[in-house]
């Protein structure tokens, strides 16, 4: 049976350490974006877009997506929730462009060099990123038009889409973490450099896993 009842307010200091934790993930995500564009300069050669996309689509415009929907950090907290869910799909459509623009930059740029295609980690996991960012979008659209998931509730279809995008984000956060650890990176920074660059998108999963967890076990506990 399901009851309704209001949820018990929870202390001010929590409140204020996600609220906290939300803005700093917003501002690691332009940092760490912002860092890597001035590394690889896009624009220098083929490969400079590969680092500079792939940080684009996964480290910016893909946290920001989700943190549209964050009750402590969103920045059009206010807006209703089918604003929300639109910004969400641009930006989202917007972290698929750069996604597939990096993975082909870097493909041609390897096969103009006459080296090989996905032989390390990261180019392994790079590429299962990719095509499961394009498959979970593909698999959102009836989000919006749920006339084309007949029989699946609304509220199962957003469990769903929540729980493959968070681990979406974590892949993604994965490929930034071994692309860190690529001979282009490595001979680009300091080491104090280096490890400052990888608490960025490991933070930030952390904050996202958080924050989608929360989401769905305040609402079971609602229904409960």
């Amino acid at each position: 049976m399901v009851h309704n009842k209001d949820p018990e307010p929870e202390p001010l200091i929590y409140g204020c350490t996600r609220t906290a934790s939300a803005v700093l993930t917003h501002f690691i995500c332009i940092a760490f974006t912002a860092g890597i564009a001035v590394l690889s300069r896009p624009g220098s050669s083929l490969f400079s877009w590969h680092p500079f996309l792939m940080t684009l689509a996964f480290s910016l415009f893909m946290t920001e997506a989700i943190l549209l929907f964050s009750p402590h950090g969103s920045p059009i907290k206010r807006f209703p929730h089918k604003t929300k869910g639109r910004v969400h799909w641009i930006l989202q459509c917007l972290c698929v462009s750069c996604a597939v623009l990096g993975l082909a930059a870097i493909f041609y740029n390897k096969h103009l060099n006459g080296k090989p295609h996905f032989t390390s980690w990261h180019g392994l996991l790079g590429l299962l990123t990719v095509c499961v960012v394009v498959l979970q979008s593909l698999a959102a659209v009836p989000l919006i038009y749920h006339s084309l998931a007949k029989g699946w509730s609304l509220a199962k279809l957003k469990r769903y889409h929540a729980a493959t995008g968070l681990v979406t984000y974590l892949l993604g956060s994965g490929s930034l973490l071994l692309g860190l650890s690529s001979a282009w990176f490595t001979a680009s920074v300091r080491e104090y450099t280096w490890y400052l660059s990888a608490l960025c998108p490991a933070l930030a999963a952390l904050v996202m896993m958080n924050q989608v967890s929360r989401a769905y076990m305040a609402k079971k506990r609602l229904q409960s």
